[in-house]
């Protein structure tokens, strides 16, 4: 019995075309990640490290109207091809102007990969698998994205090493991961149907495409529960610096395999029970491993709190990704998952600053940003236990109407 789309299969030739691209992508932004501060302090710019990831971050969140609007007129593959674009040109160009407001420029323009190419996927996604396996293709998605990201700094900082401190040719090789990710797509169909020929009016964006109203339930929950990402990006050294943690690279291991691991599962988890409950799960355990950073007196308990870290986090992914495109409607799942993802740029950055602001390398106050960021991830658990039901969608779970 075959709908007119999404096959009763998952794991169609599509599906794991799209799997590749996505880690190609991930790679191909992530590889240069560990290089780029001391790169920076190398050209004379070490007092401008916290651009390096916030520069980014701005053009990722303000993209993502764009790219949702782009997403539900223009196409699903239209919108991935610009953000891989961004990657090879950048990629080319950072061995090209390198000095530092050169350099800043570029971190700015990166961010638009981002901002476009996970808003097309995910919608893409959307479009060809099984609806009640959403939540399952969501989790090995994820867990492509994952495996690019965390195979790909080693790789960078390799090739750093190799070429004696010269960064060039790993900026080059970052240009071809891009290229090969947009490569593949060429294989893959549009899925959009009455998709509209581009036109500069398609960019002018209005509240209503920035904004979903119905994606406000996953939205809220992201800023509660990916508030502690942005802790965990911007205390994390220092933290391992104190610990006396021998090699930094351990947490993102560690904080992967863990997150791989749960993805495997968590999405399928919540095709079957339903999104809200997992997400619970997901809230109670980032929570936890806040309170473990917090407590961490050892390397062992820092690793723990990676660990239980990386589980939160890989049964919050998928489970969040499928209740947006659940919660929009399903000619708008562009503007959906760009309502959420906004929502992910807002937690990540907010995080970021007020932890940083706060802490101001005081150790004795280390420990309250952890507390606080428990903190948020309780109120989203109950955020979703007051007011989860109530966003059910009907086919998961009889309820009353929002």
């Amino acid at each position: 019995m075959s709908h007119h789309l999404p096959p009763a299969r998952l794991y169609t030739t599509a599906f794991l075309l799209l799997c590749l691209s996505h880690a190609l992508f991930a790679a191909s932004f992530n590889m240069m990640i560990p290089e780029l501060p001391a790169y920076l302090s190398d050209m004379g710019g070490g007092e401008h490290k916290g651009l390096i990831i916030a520069l980014f971050t701005i053009t990722a969140g303000v993209s993502r109207p764009f790219s949702g609007k782009l997403t539900d007129t223009v196409g699903r593959l239209p919108v991935m091809y610009v953000g891989t674009l961004a990657c090879i040109v950048c990629g080319l160009l950072y061995p090209v102007l390198a000095f530092v407001s050169g350099f800043l420029v570029l971190r700015f323009f990166h961010g638009f990969s981002t901002g476009f190419k996970p808003t097309g996927t995910s919608a893409y996604v959307a479009d060809i698998v099984p609806p009640g396996r959403l939540g399952e293709a969501m989790g090995i998605l994820g867990i492509c994205f994952s495996l690019g990201v965390s195979a790909s700094p080693p790789l960078g900082s390799w090739m750093v090493k190799y070429f004696e401190g010269n960064p060039n040719p790993m900026f080059y090789a970052s240009a071809v991961l891009a290229a090969l990710s947009v490569f593949i797509l060429f294989n893959l169909k549009e899925t959009l149907r009455n998709k509209q020929p581009f036109r500069w009016g398609l960019l002018k964006v209005t509240k209503d495409d920035v904004f979903d109203p119905l994606a406000l339930p996953s939205a809220l929950a992201m800023i509660f529960c990916y508030f502690s990402y942005g802790v965990i990006l911007t205390l994390l050294p220092d933290l391992s610096d104190h610990l006396n943690v021998g090699n930094r690279g351990l947490f993102f291991t560690l904080f992967t395999l863990a997150s791989v691991f749960t993805r495997f599962f968590a999405g399928k988890i919540s095709d079957r029970l339903g999104r809200v409950p997992v997400l619970k799960i997901s809230a109670l355990l980032i929570a936890a491993s806040m309170v473990i950073f917090a407590k961490a007196d050892t390397p062992h308990l820092f690793y723990l709190g990676s660990v239980v870290f990386g589980l939160g986090n890989g049964v919050f992914a998928p489970a969040i990704n499928a209740w947006t495109v659940d919660l929009g409607r399903p000619e708008q799942k562009g503007r959906a998952l760009a309502t959420m993802y906004i929502a992910l740029e807002i937690a990540i950055g907010g995080g970021a600053f007020l932890s940083g602001w706060y802490f101001a390398n005081d150790w004795s106050r280390m420990p309250a940003v952890f507390y606080f960021a428990a903190a948020m991830s309780l109120a989203g658990w109950v955020y979703l236990t007051a007011y989860g039901k109530r966003f059910t969608p009907p086919h998961q779970r009889p309820t009353t109407q929002q």
